[in-house]
């Protein structure tokens, strides 16, 4: 049975324990954090991914410590990417740092052994976000702008896509719980479409 690693932002966690039940019998579900016996929630970092920065560096360690224990590593960082701080516009990590931090990830990956699987950034409801969050800014066009970094990329390294952000947008109706998370609903039929798409794509198996 073919093992499952999950590196993600708190998308990915809030849809964890829906995806992991999904493919009991199917793979071996993990994620960052778990192998450490860290509780996965939203805003504790060592099961955050947090952003293309933090990622690279943590796959730089681990591929200095023997790599990751998995034969699928699923993949997404791109919310704290596009963090605005509202007084000036900068991005906590700029488009062309985020392209570049991709494709030195998408190496680093290859080394280590696992197949690659990337998953696109969920969308941002903007005019809730930022009338919530002072300390910064997250803009729509932004996360589409970052997705279609990411797309030139990994269709260009050949890594397979899951399409998250428009499967999330499809669902119509309430989507948020509050600024950027989503209702358990959407969580569960998030989790219900990567398990679909990682059975059709072959590496896991019925």
């Amino acid at each position: 049975m073919n093992r499952l690693y999950v590196l993600g932002d708190s998308i990915s966690i809030h849809y964890g324990p829906f995806l992991q039940r999904y493919l009991q019998g199917v793979m071996v579900y993990s994620r960052k954090g778990m192998e450490a016996g860290v509780e996965a929630n939203a805003d504790n970092y060592d099961a955050n991914g947090g952003d293309s920065s933090m990622v690279m560096s943590f796959l730089q360690d681990r591929a200095r410590a023997g790599g990751i224990a998995a034969d699928v590593l699923l993949l997404n960082c791109g919310l704290h990417d596009v963090k605005t701080t509202p007084a000036t516009g900068a991005k906590q990590v700029s488009l062309d740092a985020y392209r570049a931090n991709l494709e030195r990830i998408v190496a680093i990956v290859r080394e280590m052994g696992p197949k690659l699987v990337w998953v696109r950034t969920t969308p941002a409801d903007e005019k809730v976000h930022n009338a919530h969050m002072a300390a910064f800014h997250r803009f729509a066009a932004d996360v589409v702008a970052y997705n279609a970094a990411a797309d030139a990329v990994m269709s260009g390294a050949g890594v397979p896509m899951i399409d998250l952000h428009k499967f999330t947008m499809d669902q119509g109706g309430e989507l948020f719980c509050d600024h950027i998370h989503f209702v358990e609903p959407v969580r569960q039929k998030q989790a219900a479409f990567i398990a679909g798409w990682l059975v059709g794509l072959g590496v896991a198996s019925r």
